[in-house]
C-alpha cells in the first residue's frame, strides 16, 4: 500500500498541474507531493479502524428498524419508518423511547423530532466552532474527550434501562434530550477530531481505515437484527413480552456504545505516542526556534486556514463529498416500506426479516466500496470527475420505485434486482465515493493544513447528511 513520491523538490514544484488545459480548466488544483512520507503501518491501519467503528457506532449502530421488537399497527409503523432517515441510536431504539412516554402523548408524538433537532444543531454547532479552531487544537484530545463523553453517556442510558422506571415522561423526556445534546457534542468532537488526527499522518490509507470503520458500524446491527428476528419471530412474542424484550434490547444498544468507546480510547494510546514521537523528533529539530513543548512544535507545523480557503482548493471534493451523503439519505426511507416479492415463502421473506436484509445489503455493499478504494484504481487525481459521479448517484432513486414499495408491488419483480442491483450497488458507490472523497483531500492541500482540511472535509459530510435527512422527509409519505 506504500506509494513512492519524489522527494527534494523546491517549493515551486510542489504543486504540479494536470495533464490538460480542459482539466486544469475544471479542478483548478494539483496534487501535492509529500517530502515526508509517515511509514504505513497495518497496526496503525487497525487502530484507525477501530477508531473509524467507534465514530459511527453512536449514531449508526441498529439504525435498521427494530420490527423485531413489537408488533406494531400500520400508523405506528409509518412513524416508525421515518425513524430510519436518521441513522442514530436514539432514533433507532424509538420503540423502547414510545414505551417511556406512553402515559403523556403529547410527548410520545413529538419525542423523535425532539431528538432531530437537537442532535442536528448541536453536532453542526459543534463542527462549524471547532473547524475554525485551529492554531490551538489538539486533535488527540477532541477524540479522547468524545470517547469519554459517549462513555458516560451511554453509561447513563445503560443504567436508565434498569433504574428509575418510575419516573415521570417529562423527567425522563429532559433527561434523554441533555444525553442526546452531549453524544451529539461528543460525535461532533469525533468526527473533527478523527479526521484531522488521520489527515496529519499523511498516509491516505489511514482515512481509508477511518471511512472502512464507519462501514462495519452500519453492516454488523444490521446483520445481528436480521439474525434476531428470525431465532426469535415476533408473532411468537406475547405484548408484555415484548415490552420487556424492548428495554433488554435498549439496555444492550446503549451497553455496546459503553464497550466500544472504552475500547478505543485504549486501542488509541499507542497511536497517540506515536504522533507525539514523531512530533518530538521535528521539535528537536526547531530547537533553535526555542520550541520547548509537543504542543509548540505542532502550532509550529500547523498551518492556520479559513473555511473559505478550504473550500477554494477543494471545492470539487468538498462538494461532491456532500451530494454523495445528501444522495444517500434517501435510501432508508425506501429500505423501511419495500417488501419483498415473495412475501409468504418463508420468513426471511417476511417485513421483520427482508426490511433489515435490505439494510444489510446496503451496508455490505457501503463496506465494499469503503475497501475497495484500497485498489491501486484511484480518481482522486480527478476530483470533478468524483464530484460528476456523486451527481450522478441520483440516478439510482427511481430504481427504487420499481420495486415493491409498501407490498403494492413492483414494476420488476424481483428481489435480486432489489437487493443486489438497486441495495448493493448504491451503498458500493457511496463506499467508494464517500471515502475517496476523504482520501484524496489531503492530497490537494499543503501539508501543514493537513489537520484542518480532515476537520472541514468531516463537516461537509455531516452536512450532506443533514441535508440529505431533511429533503428525505419529502417522500416520506411514498
Amino acid at each position: 500500500m506504500d506509494r513512492s513520491r519524489p522527494i527534494g523538490r523546491s517549493q515551486a514544484e510542489e504543486y504540479e498541474p494536470l495533464a490538460t488545459s480542459d482539466d486544469a480548466a475544471l479542478e483548478s488544483s494539483a496534487i501535492l507531493r509529500d517530502t515526508d512520507l509517515i511509514p504505513f503501518s497495518w497496526i496503525e491501519y487497525s487502530i484507525f479502524g477501530i477508531l473509524g467503528v467507534a465514530m459511527l457506532w453512536a449514531w449508526y449502530a441498529l439504525s435498521v428498524p427494530t420490527l423485531s421488537l413489537k408488533p406494531q399497527p400500520q400508523s405506528q409503523s409509518q412513524s416508525q419508518s421515518l425513524t430510519t432517515t436518521n441513522r442514530n441510536m436514539f432514533l433507532a431504539a424509538a420503540p423502547y423511547f414510545s414505551s417511556r412516554f406512553a402515559a403523556a402523548p403529547s410527548i410520545q408524538s413529538t419525542f423523535q423530532s425532539a431528538i432531530l433537532t437537537v442532535s442536528t444543531i448541536t453536532n453542526l454547532s459543534v463542527l462549524l466552532i471547532l473547524s475554525n479552531i485551529q492554531y490551538s487544537a489538539s486533535y488527540p484530545f477532541r477524540i479522547n474527550l468524545a470517547l469519554i463523553i459517549s462513555t458516560v453517556v451511554f453509561a447513563l442510558l445503560t443504567c436508565s434501562t434498569t433504574l428509575f422506571l418510575g419516573a415521570s415522561p417529562s423527567a425522563y423526556f429532559a433527561f434523554l434530550l441533555v444525553m442526546v445534546g452531549l453524544s451529539s457534542w461528543a460525535t461532533g468532537l469525533i468526527q473533527n477530531g478523527a479526521f484531522a488526527f488521520a489527515a496529519s499522518f499523511g498516509r491516505p490509507e489511514y482515512m481509508q481505515a477511518l471511512m472502512a470503520g464507519q462501514g462495519v458500524s452500519g453492516v454488523l446491527p444490521a446483520v445481528a437484527q436480521v439474525t434476531s428476528v428470525l431465532l426469535f419471530p415476533p408473532d411468537k412474542s406475547a405484548a408484555g413480552d415484548a415490552a420487556s424484550g424492548g428495554e433488554t434490547s435498549a439496555f444492550f444498544y446503549f451497553l455496546a456504545a459503553v464497550v466500544i468507546s472504552v475500547v478505543t480510547f485504549v486501542a488509541l494510546i499507542p497511536l497517540v505516542r506515536r504522533h507525539n514521537r514523531r512530533v518530538e523528533d521535528k521539535m528537536v529539530q526547531r530547537m533553535a526556534e526555542s520550541i520547548n513543548s509537543i504542543e509548540e512544535a505542532e502550532r509550529a507545523a500547523r498551518k492556520v486556514v479559513s473555511l473559505w480557503t478550504l473550500f477554494f482548493k477543494l471545492r470539487w471534493l468538498a462538494v461532491g463529498v456532500a451530494v454523495t451523503f445528501a444522495v444517500t439519505m434517501f435510501f432508508p426511507v425506501f429500505t423501511a416500506k419495500i417488501h419483498s416479492v415473495q412475501e409468504g415463502a418463508g420468513a426471511i421473506f417476511r417485513p421483520a426479516a427482508f426490511i433489515p436484509l435490505g439494510f444489510v445489503f446496503w451496508n455490505l455493499g457501503d463496506l465494499g466500496g469503503r475497501i475497495a478504494t484500497a485498489m491501486p484504481f484511484t480518481l482522486k487525481d480527478r476530483p470533478f470527475v468524483l464530484f460528476l459521479c456523486s451527481v450522478a448517484r441520483v440516478a439510482f432513486l427511481p430504481l427504487y420505485l420499481l420495486c415493491n414499495i409498501g407490498g403494492r408491488g413492483a414494476v420488476v419483480s424481483s428481489d435480486f434486482f432489489y437487493l443486489f442491483v438497486v441495495q448493493l450497488t448504491f451503498g458500493l458507490t457511496n463506499g467508494w465515493l464517500g471515502s475517496s472523497f476523504m482520501m484524496a483531500s489531503g492530497e490537494w492541500v499543503d501539508e501543514g493544513e493537513r489537520e484542518a482540511t480532515g476537520g472541514f472535509m468531516g463537516l461537509c459530510l455531516v452536512i450532506g447528511l443533514t441535508v440529505g435527512s431533511l429533503l428525505s422527509f419529502t417522500i416520506s409519505d411514498i
